[in-house]
């Protein structure tokens, strides 16, 4: 098939989106075919079905691809920048595979964040559309910051789920419908393979309606687990999903550069190799597999210049603390407090931060095209700070432990690989 970075990676770098600046090194979501939100519509059209609202890949995405499948496997590797990807393309098994895959990069949706991304990919809606705008988010109608992956109050420590004593439900807070409703309404039977933890989580419960769950508890245990899966629905179209987080957490950890990061992937692809083995020796040509990233991850060495609690003056024009991202944060600022604030941000963080209205980042965009959630504008406060280099903002009352972080528009953080390979 082909490699189609050197084709794409400089149209990427070089988008822009008018009346927004965002710094001299952004990339922004290429909502137009070229990013995350395009390919639920894809998915779609692989398997024979309407397409949702948000338009599919660009074409030069799909030529070197069938245009019908019956089954559709897509395994995200949560925090897989393209970066992180690229030195393994030169190594067994992906440069075994290279005659006969595609790889092309793709731009994350923004905020580069996994319950945003995850949302958009079960929705195919924009960010702006379904209205999951970050890691933590102001819901007005609970009166909280939410944590959005947990569903448990952003301050409160051990208490997943517990929203549901607000009256929050996960299962209908979506103003969307689901992709796993839409395949299932037309026939397709749908699958989503999650770590065993998380599998009945309410982040699950909340984008899977229409999906069969299954927990998985190791890498064995998956590949095997969704091999005895793709046997038993010989006949049958399927849509069969795979998340992964392990080189998210180790990024997080110990930074997404560090050894760990690379010998865990490189683990991963030995039992991916096994799979795909598996699947050749009764090969049919009708299965995509599909391997893609919800985002990338920058390196971001600890440093207490970026701590909030250092800074009461800053707080006190606030409102409450900010949400959305440690990489992208909204600010709820005071009545009559902007001008200070924004002196004090230039002063402590000069060239640090670009500090954009709320407002115009929508207008202009950033969160997709689309017409907005009646509620999105709320949940992005006043202003939106968009962290330039390795730059970031730590607002919690609780020690400061990540070395790597995502949710902003670095390179790092935005551009993930699409590959994909008929089986």
């Amino acid at each position: 098939m082909s490699d189609l970075r050197s084709t794409l990676l400089p149209l990427l770098q070089a988008r822009c989106l008018p009346g927004l600046n965002a710094g001299p090194a952004a990339v922004y979501p290429a909502y137009d075919g070229y990013s995350l939100s395009n390919l639920p519509a894809s998915i779609c059209q692989w398997l024979g079905q309407p397409t949702l609202s948000v338009a599919p890949l660009a074409p030069v995405y799909l030529e070197s691809l069938g245009k019908r499948y019956r089954h559709v496997i897509v395994v995200l590797v949560d925090g897989l920048g393209l970066h992180l990807f690229e030195p393994f393309w030169e190594q067994i098994p992906w440069k075994y595979w290279l005659p006969d895959s595609l790889l092309a990069p793709l731009t994350s949706i923004s905020p580069s964040t996994t319950a945003a991304a995850l949302t958009t990919l079960w929705t195919g809606a924009y960010p702006s559309e379904h209205g999951i705008l970050g890691y933590e988010m102001w819901l007005k109608e609970y009166s909280l910051i939410a944590n959005m992956i947990l569903h448990s109050p952003a301050a409160f420590n051990g208490d997943a789920g517990g929203l549901q004593r607000a009256g929050f439900d996960s299962a209908n807070f979506l103003p969307t419908p689901r992709l796993g409703q839409h395949l299932t309404l037309g026939g397709v039977d749908v699958f989503a393979l999650q770590p065993a933890a998380i599998a009945r989580s309410g982040l699950s419960t909340m984008l899977l309606t229409g999906a069969e769950v299954v927990g998985y508890r190791n890498l064995s245990d998956l590949w095997v687990t969704l091999d005895h899966l793709l046997q038993r629905q010989r006949g049958k179209s399927t849509y069969a999903t795979v998340y992964w987080s392990d080189v998210d957490e180790l990024s997080h950890r110990f930074g997404p550069q560090d050894e760990r990061v690379a010998l865990e992937f490189e683990i991963f692809s030995r039992t991916l190799q096994n799979f795909v083995s598996r699947l050749q020796k009764r090969a049919q040509s009708d299965t995509l597999l599909v391997m893609l990233a919800d985002h990338g991850q920058i390196s971001t060495p600890l440093n207490p210049r970026f701590e909030l609690q250092r800074y009461p003056d800053l707080l006190a024009d606030l409102v409450m603390a900010p949400s959305g991202e440690n990489r992208l944060p909204y600010f709820f600022l005071r009545p009559g407090r902007a001008d200070h604030a924004r002196e004090f941000i230039q002063k402590i963080w000069p060239d640090e931060f670009l500090i954009v209205p709320s407002a115009d980042a929508l207008s202009a965009g950033l969160f997709g095209p689309g017409q907005p959630y009646a509620r999105t504008p709320e949940r992005l406060g006043d202003w939106v700070l968009i962290p330039q280099g390795d730059a970031y903002m730590w607002w919690a009352n609780k020690e400061n432990p990540l070395q790597g972080r995502h949710g902003g528009l670095s390179s790092q953080e935005m551009l993930v690989p699409f590959w994909a390979m008929e089986l």
